[in-house]
């Protein structure tokens, strides 16, 4: 069997039903990608991802109907973007490496990049003025609430506080995309304040966020920004289809917005990373790893935290932030408590971590308050809703599919 990401011509050809003059034509026709393989002068593999999207493009003529419900879970792509890639185990924004950019770029340099498609872009034009025009009652409310809810997390903020910001922007229906761009910065910053509690900034997002949440820590905003960066775009889940749904019925990015932070507190999205920070105070210790691990497979109930259907070989966002992470926070117990888990898991069942546990055990090794990983998260994905609205904006087409009836037969009258 050939690896993951080529196939001989033998299972090309039993993947598509046709024969190896078939599969040589689809070669030559420039449908299917093709190499020589290193030692052999004839034989050649086969890019299993053009032979697969070849094949769901024949099963598309042959059945619509099937394709297009399997579609919806992790099946044949329904839209076109330019903004997420993901392939071969890495994830890119607009052809540049997301793990490169996130220990090389700024959190504003990505955001201009997801949104106007310019790394370079001058960001202190599209950011510098942004938290001045913030409607001060925002910070007004967000006092109120922290002396009357006090458990509120931060995203839960984010959903009372945003609705009335929204208001008080009107320059939120220019859908031009300089000008959506200019409303997520805003956006942004608001959020940023919000979930640090205060209504001044630091110089840019990061050192808010670190200044805020860990001020004795500076070495924890590189770690920060990681974080944000990794989190801003991850082609069209849940959360990102969401937001394009909202941009399509033309309603502004601070609706866009408040449904993507929705859809992110799914138990199935964002909201896993709960779950992770629950199984791992279970762990609570290295000691008692392969116990817990162990008894949770043998009740038959998954491991929060591990095993991607889009990363088989590991996804690069935990990778990269857990290396990180451990550079940064050597000697936090979290750190050594998320090795040894991410070793015992790999020996169990061959599963790596995610996103959402390396946003856990970062959580944890900088002491952040309760919510700051989910709180990471929808503040690093504001980034990307901002750019799906922006393309959505630009297509001006409403999303709007239809649902195969499977109900009961009308009720006909007699004649």
């Amino acid at each position: 069997m050939a690896d993951k990401q080529y196939l001989t011509a033998r299972e090309a050809a039993e993947v598509l039903s046709v024969s190896a003059p078939t599969l040589y034509a689809y070669v030559s026709r420039g449908l299917i990608r093709s190499e020589p393989i290193e030692g052999s002068k004839r034989a050649r593999r086969y890019f299993r991802e053009d032979v697969e999207r070849l094949g769901e493009r024949k099963e598309l003529r042959r059945n619509p109907a099937t394709v297009a419900a399997k579609a919806l879970h992790l099946g044949m792509p329904v839209l076109d973007s330019a903004i997420t890639l993901i392939a071969d185990g890495h994830l890119y924004y607009r052809g540049y490496d997301a793990v490169s950019l996130a220990t090389t770029q700024s959190v504003e340099h990505v955001a201009a990049l997801l949104w106007l498609g310019q790394l370079d872009a001058n960001t202190a034009t599209l950011f510098g003025t942004a938290e001045q025009k913030l409607p001060s009652r925002c910070f007004t409310m967000q006092r109120r609430l922290s002396e009357l809810l006090t458990e509120v997390t931060p995203i839960e903020r984010f959903q009372l506080i945003l609705p009335m910001a929204a208001t008080e922007d009107v320059a939120a229906y220019d859908f031009q995309p300089h000008a959506v761009a200019h409303t997520g910065a805003r956006i942004l910053w608001l959020l940023t304040l919000i979930a640090v509690g205060r209504n001044s900034s630091g110089p840019d997002l990061v050192r808010t966020l670190q200044e805020g949440w860990v001020p004795h820590n500076p070495a924890a905003a590189s770690l920060l920004r990681a974080a944000l960066i990794l989190c801003a775009d991850h082609e069209l889940n849940v959360s990102a289809f969401t937001a394009r749904c909202v941009a399509s019925a033309n309603a502004t990015p601070y609706a866009v917005v408040i449904a993507g932070l929705a859809a992110l507190q799914g138990a199935k999205h964002g909201g896993y990373t709960d779950q992770v920070e629950a199984f791992m105070a279970e762990v609570a210790t290295p000691e008692r790893a392969v116990t817990v691990i162990t008894q949770r497979l043998k009740r038959g109930e998954r491991v929060p935290g591990f095993g991607h259907q889009l990363y088989p070989d590991g996804d690069p966002r935990a990778t990269a932030l857990l290396a990180l992470a451990a550079k940064t926070c050597p000697q936090e117990a979290a750190i050594t408590l998320g090795k040894t888990v991410a070793t015992q898991m790999q020996r169990a069942i061959g599963q790596r971590p995610t996103i959402d546990f390396a946003l856990a055990v970062l959580a944890n090794a900088l002491h952040l308050p309760p919510g700051s990983a989910l709180a990471l998260f929808a503040l690093g994905r504001t980034i990307g809703w901002i750019g799906q609205a922006i393309e959505q904006y630009q297509l001006d087409q409403l999303i709007r599919p239809r649902a195969r009836y499977i109900g009961p037969a009308p009720q006909l009258k007699d004649n």
